[in-house]
């Protein structure tokens, strides 16, 4: 195991692509694949357009530090307003992993659960493959047909990310 990273290391250097920090390990992230890539596009294309409507700002890729040794990069985020934070240190709105052929079940887990300890009220995975998607909540994972949320209401039903 290589030596440990510190939080302030990995804040000031650029991976390409970004790494999750997870306890002083440095941590590759699975993406980069068309199916992946197309649906991440897919998802950052339907919110973007919807932003003003909604009062959201989509972002891919957004370093979300979810305590103090634990740095997150979801595949696709969406927050309340305008962001004001380089690094978000206050939950968003909606986090959304697209899995990947090479994507552990547990390593999933362990990311989606890291998001709702931190406050995020909507965590989604969703497998471009299977054209399946999963609501994560606290003590449960449920397999849904939309992506729906409250306050702000807003819908989106799968068969407008999948075709």
């Amino acid at each position: 195991m290589p030596d440990p990273v510190t939080i302030r290391e990995y804040l000031s250097t650029s991976y390409r692509p970004d790494c999750d920090y997870v306890d002083g390990e440095v941590q590759e992230r699975n993406l980069g694949t068309y199916d992946h890539s197309r649906l991440q596009t897919a998802l950052i294309v339907y919110f973007g357009v919807r932003e003003k409507e909604w009062g959201i700002c989509v972002l891919p890729s957004m370093r979300i530090q979810v305590s103090p040794t634990r740095v997150r990069v979801p595949d696709v985020c969406v927050v309340l307003g305008e962001p004001k934070e380089r690094i978000f240190r206050d939950p968003p709105f909606i986090c959304i992993e697209v899995l990947s052929p090479e994507d552990l079940f547990s390593r999933t887990n362990e990311r989606m659960a890291d998001y709702l300890r931190f406050g995020v009220p909507y965590v989604w995975r969703l497998d471009p493959h299977t054209r399946k998607a999963w609501r994560y909540t606290p003590g449960a994972i449920r397999e849904i047909s939309e992506l729906r949320t409250e306050n702000p209401a807003m819908l989106v039903p799968l068969i407008d990310l999948f075709d």
